[in-house]
């Protein structure tokens, strides 16, 4: 696993929330933050174990309301939730295999249960000290860099992720000023979410990924919240 030193910019015994935790990114988070000898408290929701749906408004606002009720303030939420493939479809080659209801699909699970997420649990951030929340993106969700065409509801649902993280980074800062509010390319990983369209490429260790992720989101200061950045440290252009 690469190093990971820690979240130096949160200070001892931080405490993060993982949403999507039982995912192979958010496993990998949860992995390298329990190792993290500053983090006070990792805890974790997702569908699997806990039925945290993110397509389902219900879910996200009860979800939150529990953690709310029980008084809890996290000074990072990671939300790593997402998916390629959703009921066998797999993303589009072509704009004539374009469907309604795949794409409709994509923005349900990528851009639509982000932005739910942030309306719940936004406010659930650390006010009073440096917070951090990162969304996961991908950087076919990248428009300027867009050269090869194909998977078009994946990618349209992911940069309409980025701008629904932009633009509440936006008003976050009002309250929190001192809040760091991105998303994140995890790069290629080896995980089930890109297994069938990875052949003869070389693939991040999900823990590697997760940990470079951490250090970025540690090393970004508020003036780049709203930002597009992968897990090289590198911004990712919209």
């Amino acid at each position: 696993m690469t190093d990971f030193t820690g979240m130096t910019s949160l200070g001892s015994d931080y405490r993060a929330l993982v949403l999507g935790a039982s995912g192979g990114i958010g496993s990998a988070f949860v992995e390298v933050l329990r190792a993290d000898p500053r983090c006070g408290e990792v805890a974790g929701l997702s569908r699997s174990v806990d039925g945290f749906d993110v397509t389902d408004e219900d879910s996200v606002a009860a979800a939150a309301a529990r953690l709310s009720g029980s008084g809890a303030r996290f000074d990072m939420i990671l939300c790593a939730t997402g998916a390629l493939t959703i009921d066998d479809v797999g993303p589009e080659k072509a704009i004539k295999a374009i469907r309604p209801e795949a794409m409709a699909a994509q923005f349900a699970v990528n851009a639509i249960g982000p932005a739910l997420v942030l309306k719940h649990f936004s406010p659930l951030l650390a006010s009073d000290r440096r917070s951090l929340f990162a969304a996961l993106s991908a950087r076919v969700g990248s428009i300027g860099d867009n050269r090869l065409g194909g998977w078009i509801s994946y990618r349209a649902a992911k940069a309409a992720l980025n701008q629904i993280v932009r633009t509440s980074a936006i008003e976050i800062a009002r309250t929190r000023p001192n809040a760091v509010v991105v998303t994140l390319h995890p790069g290629s990983v080896d995980t089930g979410l890109s297994s069938a369209f990875a052949k003869g490429h070389d693939r991040l260790v999900p823990t590697d990924s997760a940990a470079r992720m951490l250090s970025v989101l540690d090393s970004l200061e508020p003036a780049q919240s709203g930002g597009f950045h992968a897990y090289d440290g590198q911004p990712v252009e919209w």
